[in-house]
């Protein structure tokens, strides 16, 4: 999801944790932000760092090979 500011232009991206998140530090996040066509991957520690964003196609392959 894109907020959007008060005369219509995209601003930031709305980010949410993951509830599969978790470690024994307290630590270990990572936060998605959906938009049309593309899922964005972050590291909450790491909010202004590096950032993934995959086709919804390449998430749904990820999180469809991930083991509980």
């Amino acid at each position: 999801m894109i907020r959007k500011t008060a005369d219509g232009r995209a601003s930031e991206l709305t980010w949410f944790k993951s509830s599969y998140s978790s470690g024994n530090d307290g630590n270990s996040c990572v936060e998605i932000a959906v938009t049309p066509g593309t899922i964005h991957v972050r590291d909450s520690k790491h909010q202004v760092g590096p950032q993934l964003a995959l086709t919804q196609a390449t998430w749904t392959a990820f999180v469809s090979t991930v083991r509980h």
